[in-house]
């Protein structure tokens, strides 16, 4: 016979950035929380993070940063508990940090601040934290639900899911929180990785096999949505901040565009080059713009060793184009393995933002990554983990 389930108030389903901001804030409601995770130990996702100093947040983050199918739902979580919020929190807690770029906010030291911020609030309010601890099944009761797990059973009033998505596997990433969604009859929007390496296909992928390794700050193209950062040749296609934030609008057989140096004038300059010294090949005149071995393949592949002098204006119009309308098809990307984020998720029709609260199924919350709401790179996706989860925590 199987002992009798303990009670209490609320389950959150995952020890991250969200749940643990949810099941703090509804220990200082006075609300008896426990948090479970399969994982050894809480928060990996913040411990890795940002290099190991984790970007916690964005100084500037707001709706406009984030991609839902609704891009409004975001908007009362974000306003109601802002990154400055969190900024507060951090200050209060004595971490030092500092921005890097961007409104992006990193610890001075180690993410394990971040980390034991939370834990030590858990432990500050009480709340049980049960790790190593695998779910077997979910219920739906009169008065709540009965979670069983390897570890025993737990019967509460509300449960939260905050098992965040697909990225990352091999720390344990699956699609929990989406099957749970569904199981209790809410709709999920199409999941895809988000923030990740673009591979391209294998010829070119030959053609630039030299690049890999070269880094130039670059702007990457998706229609109207642009994002100037840095771009990195790998020796499977395309990655860097550039890319990685494209890749969140970028869909298979999808075009993007790269500009290579994109506040110069580069047929200005060749014009000009050709002019006061014509004899030089366009290699090297590119390669006062860009890395010398990206300037070389491209000049290389356009005019071959042609003189400046010897190049129309139609010619070097080509060779600015190759430098800042380079227009190229990605094969796909390099997936959840190493992607940051997961794009889609559960409908966020289905959820009251106010709340979180699942609108069919009262008590069941969905906070963080496992909601259809994904932020750009720079800190937004942990600023939706605390926002999302204050904002549960005000009702659970």
């Amino acid at each position: 016979m199987n002992p009798p389930a303990t009670e209490t108030d609320v389950v959150v389903i995952g020890a991250g950035a969200a749940g643990m901001m949810c099941a703090i804030e509804a220990g200082r409601r006075g609300r008896r929380v426990s948090v479970i995770d399969h994982a050894r130990a809480p928060g990996e996702k913040i411990r890795i993070s940002g290099g190991g100093r984790c970007n916690f947040t964005n100084r500037d983050a707001s709706p406009h940063n984030y991609l839902s199918a609704n891009p409004s739902f975001c908007i009362s979580a974000l306003k109601r508990f802002p990154a400055q919020a969190f900024i507060t929190e951090v200050e209060r807690r004595g971490i030092a940090y500092h921005e890097k770029t961007l409104g992006q906010l990193f610890c001075d030291g180690s993410s394990r601040q971040i980390v034991d911020l939370l834990t030590d609030g858990l432990s500050d309010v009480g709340a049980e934290l049960r790790l190593s601890t695998s779910i077997r099944d979910i219920e739906k009761t009169g008065n709540g639900f009965l979670v069983t797990t390897d570890r025993g059973s737990l019967a509460c009033r509300s449960l939260v899911v905050a098992s965040g998505g697909k990225s990352i596997p091999k720390m344990g990433a699956t699609g929990f929180g989406y099957d749970t969604a569904s199981r209790f009859g809410l709709n999920i929007v199409p999941t895809r990785p988000g923030l990740v390496p673009l591979t391209l296909d294998p010829a070119l992928l030959e053609r630039l096999a030299p690049l890999a390794g070269v880094a130039v700050e670059a702007r990457a193209r998706h229609g109207r949505i642009a994002f100037e950062e840095g771009l990195l040749f790998t020796h499977r296609g395309l990655s860097g901040p550039a890319i990685l934030q494209i890749s969140s609008y970028w869909h298979e057989g999808d075009e993007i565009e790269l500009a290579l140096a994109p506040h110069l004038d580069v047929f200005a300059q060749l014009r000009d080059a050709r002019a006061a010294n014509g004899k030089q090949a366009a290699a090297s005149l590119l390669s006062t713009i860009l890395p010398k071995r990206l300037a070389h393949a491209i000049g290389e592949r356009e005019t071959g060793p042609a003189r400046l002098a010897d190049l129309s204006d139609k010619a070097l119009r080509r060779l600015d184009a190759a430098v800042n309308g380079w227009k190229i098809k990605p094969a796909g990307s390099e997936g959840y393995r190493t992607a940051e984020v997961t794009l889609g998720g559960v409908d966020t029709a289905d959820l009251d933002s106010r709340s979180m609260q699942a609108r069919s199924v009262p008590g069941l919350y969905f906070i963080g990554e496992v909601v259809d709401v994904t932020g750009w790179l720079g800190g937004y996706n942990f600023q939706w983990a605390w926002s999302s989860g204050w904002v549960a925590g005000q009702f659970v």
